[in-house]
């Protein structure tokens, strides 16, 4: 979600990554509340296109190894980066803004298991355990998969060391993921898995595939990009057919590969245009990491002011909590940063 991290080189920038992750995290709003509100709306939108934003979550996790890849890979490689550095780097980014959350969400349901979900928030390896089933800032998981990614992102660089083992990495990857759902993930090995809550996105082995991907578009971005710019038509075409099977042959991990796959080729040779590089998609884009980790606050505040519901249970009461949602994740998130930055410099002043 990183915003800095679609950089390849220092002269070459996909300009249209931070119109997907827009895009993206509009969806994955619009979905948050559609499933939270309660809405009496039915129909092929509200019955099944809204509710499948959910799996754009992977569709960042593949952005995130494609953007981590471009913006660390060869450093990595080249040992020009420290893992100090590394490291530091990815908590100095993640780790004030999501702290401030953690605590306006504590403060806004008090409880002493909300005390200890903050604890293993704060520490950034919630993803580490075996079933987090966090709620304070429930939407994090995300997140915490994510961190896992960059804890093991330099043994991913060995595993993209060339592409004929990048492929074979790719290969072992999705047979994990189709295991972990057919054999790992039952009750066999998990203590009553609907019991607990048990959700098999929440696992580094089941989602990296995604991370996989990423990396391997990364090694052929060049003549990927170079495709999608030549063959704008024929990228967008492909990119509608796995629309379509997505909703024809249901959201399994291969339909979403292929969506996921379809999206960021396309973007990558998105370099002008207005649907995924203009201004306002860029600055959502450049913000989608804190705007998916705080919309649900704001829903909560919404919710806890009685605003859900305003204009009834239909179609007008979920556009304007849908709205109210955005608008409210899109300030909080700038001011937020803006109060972040300002106390930084002031540490840094007086030290």
């Amino acid at each position: 979600m990183n915003s800095n991290d679609n950089l390849c080189g220092v002269d070459k920038r996909y300009e249209g990554i931070d119109g997907l992750k827009a895009y993206a995290i509009l969806g994955i709003a619009l979905m948050h509340v559609l499933a939270n509100g309660g809405y009496e709306l039915g129909g092929f939108v509200f019955g099944r296109m809204i509710p499948a934003f959910t799996n754009l979550v992977f569709l960042f996790m593949m952005v995130s190894g494609f953007g981590m890849c471009c913006g660390y890979y060869q450093k990595i490689v080249d040992r020009k980066i420290s893992m100090e550095k590394f490291y530091s780097k990815k908590y100095i980014k993640i780790w004030p803004y999501f702290a401030l959350l953690c605590v306006l969400d504590f403060v806004i349901s008090p409880s002493k298991n909300s005390l200890y979900e903050v604890f293993a928030n704060l520490t950034l390896c919630q993803g580490l355990l075996p079933n987090a089933h966090i709620e304070v800032i429930g939407v994090s998981w995300t997140l915490a998969v994510i961190f896992v990614f960059y804890m093991l992102f330099p043994f991913f660089c060995f595993l993209l060391g060339n592409k004929k083992r990048a492929w074979g990495v790719a290969t072992a990857a999705l047979i994990f993921n189709l295991l972990c759902g057919s054999y790992f993930f039952d009750k066999n090995h998990i203590v009553d898995p609907a019991s607990v809550g048990f959700s098999s996105r929440l696992n580094i082995v089941y989602d990296a595939i995604y991370f996989i991907a990423g990396g391997l578009i990364f090694l052929y971005r060049k003549e990927l990009a170079e495709f999608a710019q030549k063959y704008k038509v024929v990228a967008g075409a492909i990119l509608l057919v796995a629309t379509v099977a997505y909703f024809v042959l249901g959201g399994s991990t291969l339909t979403l590969l292929f969506f996921c796959v379809a999206a960021l080729v396309y973007t990558l040779g998105c370099n002008r245009g207005k649907v995924l590089v203009n201004p306002i998609a860029k600055f959502i884009g450049g913000i989608c990491f804190e705007i998916y980790l705080c919309h649900m606050v704001i829903y909560r505040v919404l919710e806890k002011l009685h605003l859900v519901h305003l204009f009834g249970n239909g179609l007008l009461a979920y556009i304007f909590t849908a709205v109210a949602v955005i608008c409210g994740s899109v300030v909080f998130s700038v001011c937020a940063k803006w109060f972040l930055n300002k106390i930084e410099t002031l540490i840094v002043n007086r030290s």
